[in-house]
């Protein structure tokens, strides 16, 4: 963890001693009464903790907040629902990115099993976007949503900006010759077995650039984190 994400009503109790973020504290960053660690509100300010006491079962913090990292990226990521332990990384890696949203729809192709998973049903994938977020120094969190259709969804997402949904079979060019990139962007990426053919006339019928990665065929992941670094690139937010 580079940086210790707490939600708001946790920062007026102790941290029980079987929090990994003690366990962190105490077992990798080995802090003592009085050490110091980078703290985050969720959604909110940084600062710095300090470790008041140790006890038995519990940790004592204090902190000092200063001020919050700036905005998301104005970037959706739309995703046809993939397998869960694919959608962790996905959540993992988009939050590190920056994205603002990542959506998750069922696709005529994707296994409408996924949408039960554990991953959604008990809320376990917060817990992946702090990670996330903690991986980039960051305390913001995406906007995210798995239970969407793709008819609903698309109309909702902001009109203006470049729309792009990566196609193995159709793409019009590839992601990296599309001249200029302007914001919002919003990039839509297949489950494991891509876009029916009725998704990619919805998505032209929508403003959406057919568009591909090269001649490889890449894990939804994969294609994710890719997209994510060229769209960043030449939308200059790197």
């Amino acid at each position: 963890m580079n940086l210790i994400l707490f939600d708001r009503h946790e920062i007026a109790r102790p941290l029980p001693r079987s929090d990994p973020r003690a366990t962190h504290l105490l077992n990798v960053l080995r802090r003592d009464v009085g050490g110091t660690f980078d703290a985050g509100l969720i959604n909110g300010a940084r600062g710095k903790g300090t470790v008041a006491a140790i006890g038995a079962n519990e940790l004592t913090l204090s902190f000092a907040w200063g001020d919050e990292p700036p905005p998301l990226d104005p970037i959706t990521l739309l995703v046809g629902l993939p397998r869960p332990q694919t959608a962790r990384k996905i959540l993992q890696e988009a939050t590190s990115l920056g994205v603002s949203a990542v959506h998750f729809v069922a696709t005529e192709k994707s296994d409408p099993n996924y949408r039960d998973s554990v991953l959604w049903s008990s809320g376990e994938w917060r817990r992946h976007l702090l990670a996330g977020a903690e991986q980039a120094f960051c305390t913001r969190i995406p906007e995210v949503t798995h239970d969407r259709p793709l008819s609903d969804l698309i109309p909702a997402l902001a009109t203006t900006g470049t729309r792009v949904a990566l196609d193995n079979y159709e793409s019009v060019t590839a992601l990296s010759a599309i001249e200029r990139i302007t914001l919002p962007a919003v990039i839509a990426v297949g489950a494991e077995r891509g876009w029916s053919a009725t998704e990619r006339e919805w998505f032209r019928q929508h403003g959406f650039v057919l568009a591909g990665l090269g001649t490889r065929v890449l894990r939804v992941e994969t294609a994710c984190i890719a997209a994510l670094a060229l769209v960043k690139a030449r939308a200059g937010l790197w």
